[in-house]
């Protein structure tokens, strides 16, 4: 993976922690136990400290930075999904930021929330445990069901599994030119979309 010191300090990542060869660190990153870390991330602590603490991802494409002095904190089975840009804010643990969503400087996510995808969570903006936040501006819409904290549970588990997965197989290959007649399929668990939850 692409790391790059600066001003002497150099990005931690544990052993057990997967991330992608082409996300880029750079700085005070600390990347903890059984993260995931998705391809072309970039998490720049040339600035400010980042802090990915146990269990949780940062999908493909998010970009994680801050204002000098500031710390980004992703606690513990913390869920970035592809595209987010967090800055200078901590998402507590066990909530998931959706696609594409922004978290601005000194804002916080509620412990077992969900911010939706698209959301801007504004700069400041302390949102509650539980809750299901969404728009521009984000705005809390209702509290979460259990049925829902449980599918956020299971989606942040799948992400746990896959970094399981990056350091037992992955490995960089040629392409082949068609596929093979017996191709198998992906056995990667059940987790569905939410929406896929509600037709059962």
């Amino acid at each position: 993976m692409p790391c790059y010191a600066i001003d002497g300090v150099i990005p931690v990542v544990h052993p057990t922690a997967h991330v992608h060869p082409t996300a880029v660190l750079i700085g005070d990153v600390h990347v903890g136990p059984g993260c995931y870390v998705g391809p072309c991330a970039s998490l720049r602590g040339d600035f400010g400290r980042i802090v990915l603490e146990e269990g949780s991802n940062v999908q493909d494409t998010c970009v994680i930075h801050g204002f000098p002095d500031s710390t980004t904190v992703i606690e513990p089975n913390g869920h970035v999904g592809h595209g987010a840009v967090l800055h200078g804010c901590i998402i507590r643990h066990d909530a998931l930021v959706g696609m594409n969503a922004v978290v601005m400087d000194e804002a916080e996510v509620g412990a077992y929330s969900i911010v939706a995808a698209c959301a801007f969570v504004r700069a400041g903006q302390i949102l509650p445990e539980k809750s299901l936040v969404a728009g521009l501006p984000a705005k809390v819409l209702r509290a979460l069901t259990e049925d829902e904290i449980r599918w956020k549970r299971e989606g942040t588990q799948a992400y746990q599994d896959l970094t399981l997965r990056c350091h037992a197989s992955m490995a960089e290959v040629q392409a082949l030119p068609a596929a093979e007649p017996d191709r198998p399929q992906l056995q990667t668990g059940t987790v569905k979309s939410l929406l896929a939850t509600r037709r059962v």
